[in-house]
Order: C-alpha cells, then sequence, then structure tokens
C-alpha cells in the first residue's frame, strides 16, 4: 500500500471514529466522513467494503490502541483498573463507541475476545499462585475490575454523557479514581487467614 493510500485510510478511521462514537452505526453518514477525512466516499467502500465493516475496523483500531496505552498487570489489578479509568477520562468518546457496539452489533467480534481469554488465563493462574482471590471465577473477577474501571462513566452524575469525565472536578475525579482502584483491590485481593 502506498504512503498516500496509507494517509488517506487513517484519515477516514480518524473521521469514521469520531462520526461513530457521535452517531452509531444507523446514525452515521458516509457522506460526513469522507468530508471531514477529505476524500471522495467511494474510497471508503474501496477500502473497507461497507459502513458496518468500516465500523469493526475502527473499533478493533480502538481496542487495539487502547490495549497499548493501557497494558494488563495481572500483578496489579487496582493500578490496572485505575490506569483504565484514567484512558477512560481522557477518551470519553471510547465508552460511547463501545456502547454503540453493544447497542448495534453485539454479535461482531474482534480481538477483545481472545485479549480477554488471555488475560482470563493470566488471572487464573495469579489465583493458583494465591496472588489473588479464588472466591470468583477468574473470567468474574476480570469482568468486575474492568466494570469497577468503567462504573463512572455508565452513571455520569447527570453530566452530559459526550462529556463525561471531563465536566468533573479534579477533585471528584480523584475521589472516583480512588474508589475505582479501591474497589478493585478489594474484590482482587486474597483473603488472609481468619477474614
Amino acid at each position: 500500500m502506498s504512503r498516500d493510500s496509507s494517509a488517506t485510510k487513517a484519515r477516514l478511521l480518524d473521521a469514521a471514529f469520531t462520526e461513530f462514537a457521535a452517531y452509531g452505526i444507523a446514525g452515521a453518514r458516509v457522506d460526513r466522513i469522507a468530508e471531514t477525512a477529505g476524500v471522495n466516499k467511494r474510497l471508503i467502500y474501496v477500502y473497507f467494503g461497507n459502513k458496518e465493516q468500516l465500523f469493526d475496523e475502527v473499533l478493533r483500531r480502538a481496542l487495539t490502541a487502547g490495549a497499548e496505552s493501557v497494558p494488563f498487570d495481572v500483578e496489579d489489578l487496582p493500578g490496572y483498573a485505575g490506569a483504565i479509568f484514567d484512558h477512560l477520562v481522557a477518551r470519553p468518546d471510547l465508552m460511547r463507541l463501545r456502547l454503540w457496539k453493544l447497542l448495534e452489533r453485539p454479535t461482531a467480534t474482534g480481538p477483545e475476545a481472545e485479549a480477554f481469554g488471555h488475560k482470563t488465563a493470566e488471572v487464573a493462574e495469579a489465583q493458583q499462585r494465591g496472588d489473588l482471590a479464588r472466591e470468583m471465577e477468574p473470567a468474574d473477577l476480570l469482568t468486575m475490575v474492568l466494570a469497577a474501571a468503567q462504573a463512572w462513566f455508565w452513571a455520569a452524575e447527570g453530566v452530559d454523557p459526550k462529556e463525561a469525565g471531563q465536566s468533573w472536578s479534579v477533585q471528584r475525579l480523584a475521589l472516583h479514581r480512588a474508589a475505582v482502584v479501591e474497589a478493585a483491590r478489594r474484590i482482587s485481593e486474597p483473603r488472609t487467614a481468619g477474614e
């Protein structure tokens, strides 16, 4: 692929990310995506096939970038939850994109299932070593840690969901983050004898 087509494809993916996060698949318009990217809309179909395939590529790219930005650390699940929270505060559009996926393309699969499987296996190994609580199945424990990291974005205290995390005061944001980390610590920390 030439440098020109790679740059065009990247502009289309950036424009599509913004469009899909704002409007979902049904509400997104390929005309707006092409106009924002500064290209002919025909190129969307040439590069990606159709709007759903474009959405899938945008989601895959966002999840890959998120995984690279927030590396998984089975030895520090509370820190991992805090890092996810920080990442989502910086990019609230990721939560909106994920919601659209759940609403409009719930059966679409991507790298997240495989990544979740690898993380679950690491959690299971840590539980076997006694490094993590054993009261929950590995997948349930990981799901609860992820849920803690994302909870504030689902219940945004009356703020505009487009601005979740950005309209909170610095102090309130710090309290949210501390609660996320503490919740992840409490559910993942192994119990000591007598507890």
